[in-house]
């Protein structure tokens, strides 16, 4: 099963700038920042591009605009021309169209529902 069936909120793609930062103890600078892509979001989480691998469970800390999220990392993957890094964002930081919306942000529901995927 890959990572995006598991979720069983809706998610939404997205195409924007972000940045993240994160702590890594297995590296001589503790805490690292990177520009990255946010591919998709839900409540629970969020799945961003960046050019390095970040390591499972590392705290990590995603900035869209004036809005942050913090959580762990759920998985890394490379594919193709970049890793992919899987957030699960803490309880405290959950995500919703409330706090921020993202640009080209698409419904993947309504998609396979056949409805407007545009929010």
């Amino acid at each position: 099963m890959s990572h995006s069936e598991r979720r069983a909120e809706s998610r939404f793609l997205c195409a924007e700038l972000v940045r993240v930062d994160w702590e890594d103890s297995d590296c001589d600078e503790p805490v690292q920042f990177a520009d990255a892509v946010l591919e998709d979001i839900s409540a629970l989480g969020a799945c961003v591009q960046v050019e390095q691998p970040i390591g499972v469970d590392c705290p990590i800390r995603l900035t869209i605009g004036q809005s942050v999220f913090e959580g762990r990392v759920s998985y890394t993957v490379f594919r193709d021309y970049g890793y992919f890094v899987g957030i699960r964002f803490s309880e405290e930081t959950a995500w919703s169209a409330d706090t921020v919306i993202p640009e080209h942000l698409t419904s993947l529901r309504a998609i396979a529902q056949g409805a407007d995927p545009y929010c």
